[in-house]
């Protein structure tokens, strides 16, 4: 027998079937999907099974395989064709694009294993003729049960435990444990609006494979993806929900346990590896309906997907940016869909995506609306502060208005979310005498401060260096913190409201396992008063008792150089302010802002929407952006920056020669120019059809495969360059 072996190896020139004979022994064990481990050159690796031949005709004689590592199937057929799917989709290696399916447990790695864990049972086989009095009670313990938890007798006597095992009367039985536990009993069931009965309607009788469900905040959308998921379930199928950020996981878990029990599992990074593990087999088991979780979520190994539901549709977490593959999860989900019988995906938000939204205009996708919130519940009033106006009679970073509003809502028993697109105490660190800025050794960008550690941190590499107040530069004691962070607005905070109790969720905070979900159910039960947060908090959450909104500093993200800065303040503000007035009191939202005239803020205000659609598209038209143009984008790096630019013009020529339809932009240097000491160029191809882009793009690919030097990366319709 020969097999077919992709080895561990990211590396595109060894990105490729290497055979292997099998010996007599593993023959039976030997199935396409498992991890195999083989020799190669002067190491042994793992890999997995693509092929499995009788024989194969090769000018040289091929190695044994050293062992089987795997008794399952780790990657199915589905899965197989999904890989290759994304491979030719990003040029990604295929050996990539498999192990991002999997937990860390099961990517070809040596020497990686996950322990199972269990829990000891004891069996009765026999009664003894003479029994002590703790011995006695703990043959009783069986009298309705076939087997008894350890736990429970040795609560009784460890001794007589002992004793009846060791003369073979109680027969020790181990049952396999699940690192996480879900409430086996479901319990809620959600009336259903008209608008959202008609919603559920519309989609079960279409035919079609994508939709998009538009509903403003507050709109119900979850209860729609429940009850669709009931239908799925009903038609002996199963179903796929994917959330943008893990802070969300918690609510989401917590209420399709309250409607379909403990046939759910988690996929998400707050998981440890064994919980990862745990859920993965509870998934190939059959155990499971449902499957929630991030981003990798997609990838789980679920049978008769009947239904995938992404959450949130325009969040760019969907959108893998920062490795290798660089896939989007909404194109893989697609694929997915096709590859299973009668699956469909449904895309949900208060703001589609620009091109979600366009396709869903074309009839590429399924139009599906909510325009009205759960039992005709008002949209908060959005009250915009001009701080070119109020600069002067600031509070720190808040004006009167917001500091007072905050104030009446906490004496009437009600909570506050807000915003600050920012972590850390400042943005950097400069002396006011000389200018001077701490950056990253390691990368071209400056540090943050943080407060609570006192220390200078890259937010990049995570190089930090402890806070000093003397200028290296000049030496003076003129060291100041320029900027904003959540640490600073929250000591801010501390001091005008002495009574108020706050939390902060942004990145420092929630680095713990479990402090998302901590700090989620905390807030919900009304321990603290004040939720204070970078954009973590705008999407998603539902909180009844929230009836105030407040942005710090609204138009933050209008100042990143990206074609889509408009669109990202958009969405970023109307979803925070779809956290406020979600029940039955009436929300409202404060906004401060240095550009109040901005179309973007101005269309926040109204709520509106497809006035801003309509204002952005016609400036992406002009600019040839997404979604009129396609976007590549060539990311050149290397350790020599001389080297890095002369490469990136010679690629650029080269494409100029092959590319005739396309706009070749660059090279220039990437936003962030240096990063771990490597320096990065970029190209940016802008296209409406080009036939031959992928066959040229794979070939520049392949001549820099083996360069040592240089490296060069691509990103299809990136999210941020």
């Amino acid at each position: 027998m020969v097999v077919g072996v992709l080895v561990e190896l990211s590396n595109k020139s060894i990105d490729k079937v290497f055979y292997y004979l099998v010996p007599d022994k593993l023959d039976l064990k030997m199935k396409k999907g498992i991890r195999v481990l083989v020799p190669f050159g002067h190491q042994q690796l793992e890999g997995f099974v693509l092929e499995i031949k009788n024989t194969i005709e090769l000018d040289f004689d091929l190695k044994y395989i050293i062992d089987v590592l795997d008794d399952d199937v780790i990657i199915n057929n589905e899965m197989f064709n999904l890989g290759k799917v994304m491979q030719a989709k990003t040029l990604s290696t295929l050996i990539s694009c498999y192990q991002v399916m999997l937990p860390k447990a099961l990517k070809a790695k040596n020497g990686i294993s996950i322990n199972k864990k269990y829990d000891i049972y004891y069996r009765l086989v026999n009664v003894p003729e003479h029994l002590t009095k703790s011995q006695e009670k703990i043959i009783k313990l069986f009298e309705n049960k076939s087997v008894v938890s350890k736990k429970e007798i040795l609560n009784i006597s460890s001794s007589s435990l002992k004793t009846l095992e060791s003369k073979n009367f109680l027969i020790r039985v181990e049952k396999e444990h699940y690192r996480l536990e879900y409430d086996k009993v479901a319990v809620k069931k959600y009336n259903l609006t008209d608008d959202q009965m008609a919603v559920v309607e519309e989609f079960n009788k279409s035919k079609d494979l994508v939709y998009l469900l538009h509903g403003v905040t507050g709109s119900g959308k979850t209860e729609v993806y429940m009850e669709l998921i009931v239908n799925v379930i009903n038609n002996g199928q199963t179903a796929i929900i994917l959330v943008p950020e893990i802070s969300l996981t918690p609510q989401m878990i917590k209420r399709f346990t309250e409607r379909f029990g403990n046939r759910i599992a988690a996929f998400h990074s707050a998981l440890s590896e064994g919980e990862k593990y745990d859920e993965w087999r509870r998934i190939v088991r059959g155990e499971v309906d449902i499957v929630i979780g991030a981003r990798s979520a997609l990838f789980a190994p679920i049978s008769n997907l009947g239904l995938i539901v992404i959450d949130e549709e325009h969040s760019d977490t969907y959108k893998q940016d920062d490795s290798n593959p660089r896939y989007n999860a909404i194109e893989m989900a697609i694929e997915r869909a096709k590859l299973n019988k009668d699956c469909k995906l449904l895309l949900g938000s208060a703001t589609p995506s620009l091109e979600s939204y366009a396709r869903a205009r074309r009839g590429v996708y399924h139009l599906l609306n909510l325009p009205n919130r759960v039992n005709k519940r008002p949209l908060p009033k959005i009250d915009i502060v001009d701080m070119n106006k109020n600069i002067k009679n600031m509070k720190g970073h808040f004006s009167n208005i917001l500091i007072e509003k905050i104030k009446n809502k906490i004496s009437l028993g009600e909570q506050v979310i807000l915003l600050l697109n920012r972590r850390g105490y400042s943005s950097f660190v400069s002396c006011k005498d000389c200018g001077y800025v701490f950056k990253c050794p390691n990368c071209d960008i400056t540090l943050t401060y943080h407060k609570s550690t006192n220390n200078l941190r890259c937010h990049y590499c995570g190089y930090a260096e402890s806070m000093i107040y003397t200028c290296p530069s000049c030496n003076n004691n003129s060291i100041d913190s320029i900027g904003v962070g959540t640490e600073r607005i929250e000591e801010e905070l501390n001091s005008l409201i002495p009574n108020a109790k706050i939390v902060r969720m942004d990145f420092d905070t929630t680095s713990k396992k479990g402090s998302h979900k901590k700090i989620v159910k905390d807030f919900s039960e009304h321990k603290y008063d004040i939720l204070l947060g970078t954009q973590i908090v705008a999407k998603g959450l539902d909180f009844e008792n929230v009836t105030l909104v407040g942005v710090i500093n609204a138009d933050t993200s209008l100042n990143i150089p990206d074609f889509r800065s408009s669109e990202t303040t958009f969405s970023l503000l109307s979803q925070v302010a779809g956290r406020s007035g979600r029940k039955d009191k009436e929300g409202e939202v404060i906004l401060q802002t240095f550009n109040k005239e901005h179309y973007a803020i101005r269309y926040v205000k109204y709520h509106d929407y497809l006035g801003f659609y309509d204002m952005e598209m016609h400036i992406r038209r002009e600019l040839k952006y997404p979604p009129f143009y396609f976007i590549t984008y060539i990311r050149i790096s290397s350790k020599d920056n001389n080297l890095c630019y002369k490469e990136s013009l010679k690629i650029k020529k080269s494409l100029e020669k092959y590319l005739d339809k396309t706009i070749i932009l660059g090279p220039s240097v990437s936003s962030l120019f240096k990063v771990n000491n490597v320096y990065r160029y970029g190209i940016i191809l802008k296209y409406k059809k080009q036939d031959n882009l992928m066959e040229v793009l794979e070939k520049m690919i392949d001549v820099y495969k083996s360069n040592r030097k240089v490296a060069v990366d691509l990103n299809f319709n990136p999210k941020h360059f």
